[in-house]
């Protein structure tokens, strides 16, 4: 049997944190906004979501350096050269939208002035040059950022779908030991 090849401990470690908390913001921008939680809990749930997305910005800047100065494992040979691409592209499309999503919610809040305490320990900056625009201007920005915050959601959809779907095909079709390389093991 051929050694499975995996990411560093330091990768998976980032991986799946950065996973449970795109996912967990993912039910949690649903509830508020499909009305799952009561008026008077909307707020400390948006103010969840918005500590959870910038907890998750840091850890994928992390991620972001980690992966500039360690080389991932390669794909298995078994891959045809268009998974490859799809992969890569998948990957990369990933990066795009997990960092556009808490950027772009964190641009909208600054053009609405909401301010709020990240996890209630320190008050969280607004962006300044979108804070300090003015108010009719704001309010436009506001619209735009909101939109793109949704667009970026709608994108992280579907590439975390497509994600899935890859390894899942890898995994179980292939008979790759794909999501073996993204846990710990020998």
């Amino acid at each position: 049997m051929t050694a499975i090849v995996r990411y560093t401990r330091t990768a998976m470690l980032l991986h799946w944190a950065i996973a449970i908390l795109i996912l967990l913001n993912v039910a949690l921008g649903l509830s508020f906004t499909y009305g799952w939680v009561a008026p008077d809990d909307i707020r400390p749930i948006i103010t969840f979501h918005k500590s959870t997305g910038m907890l998750a910005l840091v850890l994928l800047l992390l991620r972001l350096a980690w992966r500039a100065t360690h080389t991932p494992p390669a794909l298995p040979a078994t891959y045809h050269a268009w998974e490859a691409n799809a992969s890569h592209v998948a990957h990369v499309l990933l990066y795009v939208v997990a960092l556009g999503l808490p950027l772009s919610g964190w641009a909208h809040d600054s053009a609405g002035n909401y301010p709020y305490n990240w996890y209630g320990l320190f008050h969280a900056p607004n962006i300044w040059f979108i804070a300090n625009l003015p108010p009719t201007a704001k309010l436009a920005w506001h619209g735009y950022l909101g939109t793109a915050h949704t667009w970026f959601g709608y994108a992280l959809y579907v590439l975390l779908a497509a994600h899935l779907a890859g390894a899942l095909k890898h995994q179980f079709i292939d008979k790759e030991p794909e999501i073996q390389r993204m846990l710990p093991g020998e």
